[in-house]
């Protein structure tokens, strides 16, 4: 390109003579050099331009999607009346998050772990805009909640659709506060490592490399079209693990969102029921083993016939293999809605007809145990 653009230079102004003095005796007459000027040097100047065109569609969208996104990045701060010592922003007995404008009034989705035991939070837009919060709404199941500022024409992020399907490898970009409250906007780019996820969570999460960090909990974790794919919530802290990150996917938190806007709180369905996973459930084998009845809770599930030590393989004819599984199947069901369970009782397959109650989704009858070299860590 750089010899091209010398030849270009250098003809620009000569005429065929002068560039024929750089040819032997023998070379191409006056006439044979225009044509090669006009010919070949032409296509090198085509050549030139398309390369130049090129070069810019293929260049880093990186920069542009985070001058796009960061005015819909908040950042959270507080006094935090918990423990002392466990923020990020401990000296003070301060803790701080992130979050993300989800209408231009004032509204934010964050996590609720960020918002709980939070007094006098204050919320700072990215033009360095500072709101109290005046009303809140949490969803510790889902670790999501709401917030609300009295601001005006804020810029609302756009969330993925669901039917868009995202890859693993798909390149992706952390917005939020990390560590420090002066570091607000800060962005990490990584990919995507794994979905459906199911570690220390309700749903299924987004794994990805991105860098997420203390303070990093409610900003978004971005697609390069420049859409909010989920919500950074936490994050696996060990020695000797790295760059292992989750996210909240952008379908359960359209769920939640549209539970707390319309209700103030989300009404689950719930099976009355205490449930265990199966062995191959917890340590995270490709198992399609059934869920074990621990206790019946409700009077609903005592009324369906269903007794401790029934096993549950599907609800209205769809295979779960652990309470995640339920959960999110749970997404599209009401309290009061009338579902069908198969189930094995004294060793014969039956169908037990069960009115969803209103509470938890369900409740474990055992706890999970690791092997003892990561844990899960939510970051404030």
């Amino acid at each position: 390109m750089l010899l091209g653009g010398v030849l270009l230079h250098g003809t620009g102004g000569g005429t065929p003579s002068a560039l024929a003095a750089a040819f032997p005796d023998s070379g191409p007459a006056a006439g044979e050099v225009k044509s090669f000027v006009d010919g070949d040097f032409g296509q090198v100047a085509a050549a030139a331009a398309i390369s130049k065109k090129n070069t810019a569609v293929t260049a880093d969208a990186v920069p542009q999607i985070i001058k796009a996104v960061s005015p819909s990045v908040v950042g959270i701060i507080g006094k935090y009346t918990g423990d002392p010592g466990s923020g990020p922003d401990d000296r003070y007995n301060l803790t701080h998050g992130s979050g993300i404008i989800v209408k231009a009034d004032g509204w934010i989705i964050t996590n609720a772990h960020v918002i709980k035991g939070l007094k006098n939070a204050v919320v700072v837009t990215s033009d360095a805009k500072s709101y109290n919060i005046t009303a809140s709404y949490l969803d510790e199941v889902s670790d999501l909640a709401l917030v609300k500022i009295n601001a005006k024409s804020l810029k609302p992020a756009r969330f993925a659709n669901a039917a868009d399907k995202i890859q693993v490898g798909e390149k992706v970009i952390a917005i939020g506060t990390p560590i420090s409250f002066s570091l607000r906007n800060s962005a990490t780019v990584g990919v995507v490592s794994g979905l459906n996820r199911a570690v220390d969570a309700a749903y299924r999460l987004i794994q990805s490399d991105t860098a997420i960090n203390p303070g990093n909990s409610g900003g978004p974790l971005v697609s390069m079209k420049g859409e909010v794919l989920g919500v950074n919530s936490l994050k696996y802290a060990a020695v000797g693990v790295e760059n292992m990150g989750f996210s909240i996917p952008a379908d359960t938190v359209q769920y939640i969102m549209n539970q707390l806007f319309q209700y103030g709180e989300v009404k689950r369905p719930s099976l009355g029921l205490e449930l265990e996973e199966s062995w191959s459930a917890i340590v995270g084998l490709p198992a399609q083993d059934p869920l074990t009845v621990t206790k019946v809770v409700s009077a609903e599930a005592e009324k369906a016939g269903i007794a401790a030590g029934d096993v549950l393989y599907a609800i209205d004819g769809h295979r779960v293999a652990s309470l995640v599984d339920i959960n999110e199947w749970f997404k599209g069901y009401k309290p009061g809605t009338a579902v069908k369970l198969l189930m094995q009782h004294d060793g014969d397959i039956v169908t037990r007809k069960l009115v969803l109650g209103q509470g938890d989704p369900l409740i474990g009858g055992g706890e999970a145990e690791g092997d003892g070299d990561a844990e899960a860590h939510t970051e404030e």
